[in-house]
């Protein structure tokens, strides 16, 4: 995919992605690693929920006239300077807010309670015990399992609170004031060592929030369609597509909402897998009837990869020669278009599949800084000469709701429910130097691969599964004759969102049967390894 010229603000401007006919939950973000999963939970509901700076002031709020308000976890303590704040009048508009863990505390604090540190820290596993009925814990029985992760706690309540539910080291785990709809929740219940934290979600959504169940697929690809055309008009929109989910997706729904009006240009750029831009064309060229330009550029690309072994470095490298591949395609589109004078020839707005964790991972979010793990093919900057307009119809969307939309678009489950595969190809999965014996080994490797995971019937069971060529070689014994040749290392996660992943315990049989093809198939590999790192702190791809 293709990278913006101006770098997109972290979260969606909440007025151009939702209309307020529909129920809605914003979350405001103070840097918690479990925001996302808030936002999941939500929608899991079919509530809409989207994430906003924490900073968003009550009047923003105000216009913006949600059902409800979550204050998402956090990394800092209320008490230490520089630790992000809230506007306080957000608790005085009589929208129902819920805190959780620093949510909760900062609520407090602003409210008159006492928060400080706590010299037992909460992480882990807990019991709570309910002192009181309260509509949060409704049909939730005396106590619960529940996840802690926080080393403040609440000393004092502010006026106007009483304490409905307790740990054995927290007299305050949950809280309320119904007068002004304001709960708070010192342990997290959107995360799955929650047990009946989905139910608490529930119970804020329906029960104080009175949400509609009306975020549906269906909708959100009617309103996105309808946002487009809004837009675009009658101007041309352009769509770097790659064959993966997001673009794939992202061409469907664009092609129902502007027909014609989109033409998508495919680069292969020599670092695809096996068969890919057959398939590609095959499937959108002439199964969707989507106008599609093909352009061939291997040569150009591992030409220019020629001795860069640093990761960083390649993802810099591939994404300029993209835009320069993809500058010089769309001006063949633009001349080809003078030629048949064809009315409205310029091709004013670029499209692209932007998701949010692929915002989440390159940019700081709840206005605190981040490190940037690394760069995404999706985020960063574009020429000033290549002056497009963005659009990005599936920013707001989380990778499951993607394939949804795609399914409900019609496309056919070998794109729908492909794994992910990153912008820049098999070159992020080669250690080292790119060069066409390493691609050939890799592709080979990586094929085996993903025949065998769907032989087995686990390639759809799991987030990915892939092979990466490492910079490592090593002594083997093939046919009685000493060898000293590459490592293969197996790849194999499972995720809901691409945010977090834990390694895949495959059954040993499938392993095996991986190895021992890899080994006697693939020229120039006589070893193959399993990586068991979970994310975090390791990422799921390799570079």
């Amino acid at each position: 995919m293709i990278r913006p010229r101006v770098r997109p603000p972290p979260f969606p401007t909440p007025t151009d992605v939702k209309t307020p006919s529909h129920s809605r939950i914003l979350i405001l973000d103070f840097g918690s690693q479990y925001t996302q999963v808030i936002a999941r939970r939500v929608r899991e509901c079919q509530v809409f929920s989207e994430i906003v700076r924490c900073d968003i002031t009550a009047a923003e709020i105000e216009r913006l006239a949600p059902k409800g308000i979550i204050l998402s976890g956090g990394p800092a303590s209320v008490y230490e300077k520089g630790a992000p704040q809230i506007d306080p009048d957000i608790f005085s508009l009589g929208t129902p807010v819920l805190g959780i863990c620093y949510g909760m505390q900062l609520m407090a604090r602003h409210l008159g309670g006492e928060v400080e540190f706590s010299p037992q820290r909460e992480y882990g596993a807990g019991v709570l015990h309910i002192d009181k009925g309260t509509p949060l814990f409704d049909g939730l029985g005396e106590q619960m399992d529940i996840w802690n992760s926080h080393g403040d706690k609440l000393a004092a309540l502010p006026d106007g609170f009483h304490v409905v539910a307790h740990t054995e080291n927290s007299a305050f785990a949950a809280i309320e004031d119904t007068e002004r709809h304001l709960y708070a929740l010192q342990f997290h219940p959107e995360v799955s060592h929650t047990p009946h934290g989905n139910e608490i979600i529930e119970n804020f959504l329906f029960r104080v929030c009175h949400c509609a169940m009306d975020w549906t697929m269906g909708s959100f690809i009617d309103e996105a369609c309808e946002r487009v055309r809004q837009q675009v008009g009658d101007q041309k929109v352009v769509l770097g597509l790659s064959g993966g989910v997001d673009s794939s997706v992202a061409a469907a729904l664009l092609h129902k909402a502007i027909g014609d009006q989109l033409t998508c240009i495919f680069v292969n750029n020599g670092l695809l897998r096996e068969n890919e831009a057959e398939t590609v064309q095959r499937i959108f060229g002439e199964n969707f009837q989507i106008k599609l330009k093909y352009v061939d550029a291997s040569e150009r690309f591992l030409r220019l990869l020629e001795g860069v072994t640093d990761p960083e470095t390649k993802r810099k490298v591939i994404g300029g020669e993209f835009v320069r591949v993809f500058e010089q395609a769309t001006e063949e589109l633009l001349a080809q278009d003078h030629a048949d004078e064809r009315p409205h020839a310029g091709y004013r707005f670029l499209a692209q599949g932007t998701l949010y964790p692929d915002v989440i991972e390159s940019v700081a979010i709840g206005g605190n800084p981040a490190s940037l793990i690394k760069s995404h093919h999706n985020v960063g900057g574009l020429p000033e000469k290549m002056n497009f307009e963005l659009v990005e119809p599936l920013r707001e969307l989380f990778k499951d709701e993607v394939r949804q939309a795609g399914l409900q678009l019609g496309l056919p489950n070998e794109i729908v429910h492909r794994q992910p595969f990153p912008g820049p190809g098999l070159a992020v999965r080669i250690l080292g130097e790119v060069t066409p014996e390493r691609l050939r080994i890799l592709r080979d490797a990586d094929t085996i691969v993903v025949s065998e995971m769907k032989a087995s019937d686990w390639y759809y069971r799991v987030w990915q599964s892939f092979a990466v060529l490492l910079p490592v070689r090593s002594v083997g014994v093939m046919g009685d004759q000493r060898t000293y040749e590459n490592t293969i290392a197996l790849r194999i996660v499972e995720s809901q969102d691409g945010m977090t992943a834990d390694w895949v315990r495959m059954p040993y049989e499938i392993l095996a049967r991986i190895s021992s093809r890899i080994v006697n198939e693939v020229k120039g590999v006589n070893r193959v390894c399993f990586d068991i790192s979970t994310k975090p702190p390791s990422t799921i791809e390799w570079e």
